[in-house]
């Protein structure tokens, strides 16, 4: 009974941090993106929404980019949130139209700063993104990145090594500066878990592939340079 009584206050004190940081924030940040892990999780909510979730910046985000790309954004999907409202007909496949691209505002340095430190209070349970999922082999990074263009397809949807690849989902030409490596590696193993209609396929990939595969990933930070 103790162990069950400690279990909840620990789990009432997280979902008050996380409401706690989520009002520091702009309230304007609610407008595009769920601060709080959100009751609705329908393909309707999925369909319709602005933005991506932020409940699971703090686990998601590398504080430093944050920072950065807040003051200075610059799109991470070509194509748009989400990419099939905003592509156009073009002469060979569908295109992204700029004119239904959105630009994120810009904050001060001073906004920035605060902005990120509220995000990176937003933390996915412990067992959405255990901590020590990559287990850090490098080794495997190039066989992560022939799953990446050849055996698993992601460049269909992702532009990985030298802005390759497709449009629909965001760009990993930084991933390893933006991205922390236990998300890659969780999110990688079961999106769905994030978001159940989430379109990005669960592939069932043993974890020998997943460490491949987030080893590519975390040594990519070159961005659009």
């Amino acid at each position: 009974m103790k162990g069950l009584l400690l279990a909840v206050a620990g789990l009432a004190a997280a979902l008050l941090g996380s409401a706690s940081a989520a009002d520091k924030l702009d309230p304007s940040c609610s407008g595009c993106h769920a601060l709080a892990k959100p009751a609705d999780t329908s393909l309707d909510r999925l369909l319709t929404r602005k933005g991506p979730d932020l409940w699971f910046a703090g686990s998601k985000f590398k504080k430093e980019w944050l920072v950065a790309w807040l003051q200075d954004p610059k799109p991470i999907r070509p194509a748009g949130y989400p990419y099939f409202k905003t592509v156009k007909k073009g002469d060979k496949n569908d295109v992204p139209d700029p004119s239904k691209i959105a630009a994120h505002p810009k904050l001060k340095k001073a906004d920035a700063e605060a902005a990120t430190e509220a995000l990176m209070a937003l933390k996915a349970p412990a067992d959405l993104v255990p901590e020590g999922i990559f287990k850090g082999e490098m080794k495997g990074a190039r066989m992560g990145s022939l799953a990446f263009v050849k055996f698993r397809g992601c460049v269909a949807c992702h532009q990985g090594e030298k802005g390759e690849g497709g449009l629909s989902g965001p760009r990993l030409t930084d991933a390893g500066a933006r991205l922390q490596a236990d998300f890659i590696a969780a999110y990688t193993a079961d999106p769905q878990r994030f978001d159940p209609h989430i379109w990005m396929p669960t592939s069932n990939l043993k974890d020998q592939d997943i460490q491949r595969l987030t080893a590519f990933l975390v040594q990519l930070s070159q961005g659009d340079k």
